[in-house]
């Protein structure tokens, strides 16, 4: 059995500033600085693989500057452990106007259809405290770089 659940967080900044905030590593150091009771500790163990809570590690497998999407895959750990044969998650960031944007967070699980009882651990709770996190962090930065400059334009 294959799905998806998916959810928004809308964001009062850029897409562009969104997006430096979740490029690259930059995510993984930022999850940790702000959230380190909610979410945990993300460490960087080589290339682009990442651990996090409860003992996940992931491996980036898309990072798009372009479209603004990166996708982790689930090798190790986390819902991998209870049963689930794949567990992938997209970070897209949307652009909803000049000054706004959102943060879309999509979990894509595959289980077997004999196992139905695990799709009640399936959530995207976490990755939308992490996306409110990270919106307030990014939301904070851009508007106090917007009173330090105010020409500043959304491209910037």
């Amino acid at each position: 059995m294959r799905g998806e659940l998916t959810q928004e967080t809308a964001v009062e900044a850029p897409a562009s500033a969104v997006w430096e905030a979740y490029r690259g590593l930059e995510l993984a150091r930022l999850v940790t600085e702000l959230m380190p009771d909610t979410i945990g500790h993300a460490q960087v163990l080589e290339g682009d693989g990442t651990a996090g809570a409860g003992y996940v590690k992931e491996v980036f497998t898309v990072a798009d500057d372009e479209k603004r999407v990166k996708e982790t895959e689930t090798v190790e750990g986390g819902l991998l452990a209870l049963g689930f044969d794949s567990l992938r998650v997209r970070l897209e960031i949307v652009e909803t106007g000049a000054e706004s944007s959102a943060i879309k967070s999509t979990l894509l699980y595959e289980v077997d259809d004999a196992k139905p009882e695990l799709l009640a651990y399936l959530s995207t709770d976490l990755l939308e405290r992490m996306a409110k996190g990270i919106a307030n962090h990014v939301v904070q930065n851009y508007n106090n770089r917007k009173k330090k400059s105010p020409s500043l334009s959304p491209s910037e």
